[in-house]
């Protein structure tokens, strides 16, 4: 890629220009060589060598003065006219896909992160891994289609899905699907991309982008809590994804193991007996009855509650973030939010705040397709030749 992105030129140096030039191109709408120039700190004979490069690549384009008459540094000096270049963001494009317990989400983004597509299908809970992969690459065939993209215009895409993901793309651990524990996901789906594929655990992906474009803007120690019939979550520190050592960070659904052993089916049942079948919609149900001031729902609902907070109080007092997030079908809650604060309170030292997910039933892919983003990222401001089969052809 950073071949590519000079021209052919393999020169540190230059590669090393390119990449401030094209970070300075990618900040805003079409700039002057002067204005460059100005922007990067190069000199005037280095930015036009660096530019015409960028242009063989079709990374960027020459294109014709404003007729509002420019920004400043443009319109209005004598002498020989301005050139105004911009970086040609649909030069390649994104993808963020959310495999999921009971749809399959992709979002298309183009390389500036500009959504300019998407597409979701239902898929039935017990279908198995095959028939799922195979609702994925339908999805995202339509997406393509609707959006005259080609799929060799892809330049990463980004997974989410549920479970213990290892580095290289493995499901170590999948309970929420059929077929799942043990799964090479980022093996089978590479199959079908000539890019990065990068695949990560839901929770992590919905943390991401509550950071990127949702409720965690502007916070850099978070925990986003993926509240459902197995609770997880994703956390950031300093800005940065925390995953465990073997992706396992966050897997607060499993404190039930480890001495809470009161499962999901007995905390929310109603009647004395587990909840069977133990799904979203039964749950719904409870959760309305308690809203409607049933005693027997709202014990039952205190019981979950009170679960879900030791879960992410553990994680509070071993992170102290700023703030939590809350995500999942919780989300959608009426009265959830301030029983958390005040629970929380109560079991950690330090309080933080608390705030409901604003991204909705995209979280996940949002998230996703900001991973694709960041690859991408690093592909157009490498200035090391890029090695290994991770490099796009």
């Amino acid at each position: 890629m950073a071949d590519r992105l000079t021209g052919g030129d393999s020169s540190l140096l230059r590669r090393i220009n390119a990449a401030v030039t094209l970070r300075a191109l990618r900040a805003g709408h079409s700039v002057t060589l002067t204005q460059l120039v100005g922007d990067t700190g190069l000199s005037r004979p280095t930015v036009e060598g660096v530019i015409e490069g960028l242009v063989e690549t079709g990374l960027v384009a020459e294109v014709e003065q404003p007729q509002n008459g420019g920004q400043p540094g443009g319109a209005g000096r004598r002498g020989r006219p301005a050139r105004w270049f911009r970086f040609r963001a649909e030069a390649g494009h994104i993808l963020g896909v959310e495999i999921g317990v009971h749809d399959i989400r992709v979002i298309l983004a183009d390389l500036t992160g500009e959504v300019v597509g998407s597409h979701f299908r239902t898929v039935e809970e017990g279908v198995d891994a095959e028939e799922r992969l195979t609702a994925v690459r339908t999805v995202v065939a339509e997406v393509l289609r609707k959006a005259g993209v080609s799929r060799d215009n892809l330049w990463a895409v980004g997974v989410g899905t549920p479970g213990i993901v290892d580095r290289d793309g493995t499901v170590q651990l999948g309970t929420a699907m059929p077929g799942w524990t043990g799964l090479d996901l980022g093996a089978r789906l590479r199959r079908s991309f000539r890019c990065p594929v990068m695949i990560e655990n839901d929770a992590n992906l919905a943390a991401i982008a509550e950071h990127w474009q949702g409720a965690a803007v502007g916070a850099d120690d978070v925990v986003f809590v993926m509240a459902g019939l197995s609770p997880g979550a994703g956390s950031l520190i300093n800005g940065k994804l925390h995953r465990g050592f073997g992706g396992a960070a966050g897997e607060i659904g499993a404190l039930h193991l480890l001495g809470q052993e009161v499962t999901p089916e007995r905390l929310l049942s109603t009647t004395g007996k587990p909840l069977n079948p133990l799904d979203e919609a039964a749950v719904a149900r409870v959760l309305k009855l308690a809203r409607e001031g049933d005693e027997v729902a709202k014990v039952a609902m205190d019981r979950f509650l009170t679960r879900l907070v030791q879960g992410v109080a553990a994680l509070v007092l071993a992170i102290d973030p700023q703030l939590v997030v809350v995500g999942g079908w919780a989300a959608g809650l009426d009265g959830v939010l301030e029983p958390l604060r005040e629970r929380l309170a109560q079991f950690t030292l330090r309080a933080p705040e608390v705030a409901l997910a604003a991204l909705g039933s995209e979280v996940v892919a949002m998230g996703a397709l900001r991973v694709a983003l960041d690859q991408v990222e690093e592909q157009l401001y490498a200035v090391d030749p890029p090695t290994g089969a991770g490099a796009r052809a």
